[in-house]
């Protein structure tokens, strides 16, 4: 096995800017009472806050400045799904860097400071596993990114990884997990043996490392990747939804991401959940049908806000995203788990199995 460690990340100024100008977007958004009462606990979010003024449930949203999520959470705040829906949705983006081995997302969710994040069911089996009293309570899509090459890399499939230098967020991403075991599968090679992955720690930190060279393929998030060949010169090899539908054997969208809360805010509130899991389903109508929304959504949230890149981003998120969730999903969810488990071991995944009540498909209320 060989893994290189790359550990520079978007610390920098630029980017930071960036996380800073997309947040007062989101802020703009929130009304005047909702601004008060940020002042009133000199803007730190992470204050306790059960409740607004006007008396609904707080929920503290804390999403990755460049995850997709993003695009909802905007249009929950653009028409006041919240509030329509009795809750009051508090967003704060933050790095995606990692933190003691965590997203930064799961560390704000384990240490008490965010309400609702998501992440892959499989860190959330293994952090449940762990001991972590999370729980996923919706679905959000199929959330997987894909291979990206320079234009002219001879790696036409990941059956030409061997001997090549393979970027990827971490050991533990989704998209790492998924390409070893379609390797193993379809190919009967391990690549983590026979090529050399290289951790950036953070999406902006791997982008930067097929950029420079460091790395002859990127496994990169989905959102990111038309930013990354519209700006050149690359190509996307490999879809990484394409290997879902492989090893899941199913014809639906599998759902890989989903939205998680703690168990003691669901048990307080019920409510504010409910509230979302609704707004949630507004949101997601209006980004299926709204083609100018997404214009918006480029102005204010977008790294690379040129037409293509949006239409692709647009395109791609309403074919992953998954409004709703059965017990049949679930099933089919954790046949996908138990497949990838079987094909990569509980090495590659970071888990052995699926806990007892990760998934939370009903919320009643007190």
């Amino acid at each position: 096995m060989s893994t290189d460690t790359d550990t520079d990340t978007d610390t920098d100024a630029g980017t930071a800017m960036d996380i800073e100008t997309q947040q007062a977007a989101l802020d703009e958004l929130h009304d005047s009472s909702e601004r008060a009462d940020r002042a009133d606990t000199d803007g730190d979010r992470d204050r306790d806050r059960d409740r607004d003024r006007d008396g609904r449930p707080v929920l503290r949203a804390r999403f990755e400045h460049n995850g997709s999520p993003r695009y909802m959470l905007y249009t929950i705040k653009r028409f006041g799904f919240d509030h329509d829906h009795g809750f009051h949705l508090d967003v704060e983006l933050v790095s995606d860097e990692l933190e003691d081995g965590l997203e930064t997302v799961e560390a704000k969710l384990h240490g008490g400071d965010a309400d609702l994040i998501d992440i892959d069911y499989i860190s959330t089996a293994r952090e449940r596993a762990n001991g972590a009293p999370i729980v996923a309570f919706h679905p959000y899509g199929r959330t997987v990114g894909g291979l990206v090459v320079p234009e002219e890399s001879p790696i036409e499939d990941i059956s030409d990884l061997p001997g090549h230098r393979v970027g990827v967020v971490r050991r533990l991403d989704k998209n790492w997990i998924l390409t070893r075991a379609a390797c193993r599968e379809f190919h009967g090679f391990d690549p983590e043996d026979e090529a050399t992955s290289v951790e950036a720690g953070s999406k902006v930190g791997l982008t930067q490392m097929l950029r420079d060279g460091d790395v002859d393929a990127a496994l990169q998030f989905w959102q990111i990747i038309p930013e990354i060949v519209e700006t050149g010169p690359y190509r996307e090899a490999v879809p990484m939804a394409d290997l879902v539908q492989q090893l899941s054997g199913v014809e639906q969208t599998l759902p890989i991401s989903t939205f998680l809360t703690s168990e003691d805010y669901l048990a307080a509130n019920p409510e504010a959940i409910q509230g979302f899991k609704r707004a949630y389903a507004d949101a997601v109508e209006r980004l299926q049908t709204d083609d100018d929304l997404w214009d918006e959504l480029g102005d204010q949230l977008m790294y690379e806000n040129d037409p293509t890149v949006v239409r692709g981003i647009r395109d791609h998120w309403r074919e992953m995203v998954v409004t709703d969730w059965d017990a049949e999903t679930v099933d089919a969810m954790e046949r996908l788990f138990d497949h990838l488990l079987d094909v990569a071991g509980p090495e590659a995944l970071g888990v052995d199995h699926i806990p007892d009540d990760l998934f939370q498909l009903e919320v009643s209320s007190r």
